[in-house]
């Protein structure tokens, strides 16, 4: 599997977008309590889902503006590869 990690913000929506996704950030807290923002992405279904979710999962979309912001402030890139597949890593040393 081909895989490649993504920097600059216009590359990253460019590869958003062309899957038809959108930003978003689900506020999650974390061990001590504290609600902190985690990126996220949220792609086009292909089709409709069976069932309607049971509970909130936090996920809201925003704007490329806050969601690229959020991405430098945590120093994380977004790793893609060829089958579509995308994760967030550490930026270190990639600038």
């Amino acid at each position: 599997m081909d895989t490649h990690t993504l920097i600059e913000h216009r590359d990253i929506q460019n590869w958003v977008k062309a899957r038809m996704g959108q930003p978003a950030i689900r506020r999650v807290p974390d061990p001590t309590g504290r609600i902190r923002a985690r990126l996220a992405l949220n792609f086009a279904r292909k089709e409709a889902p069976t069932e309607t979710p049971s509970q909130d999962d936090g996920m809201s979309p925003c704007s490329w503006t806050a969601w690229l912001a959020e991405l430098d402030r945590q120093n994380l890139a977004l790793r893609v590869s060829d089958k579509a597949a995308f994760e967030f890593v550490e930026r270190r040393g990639m600038n």
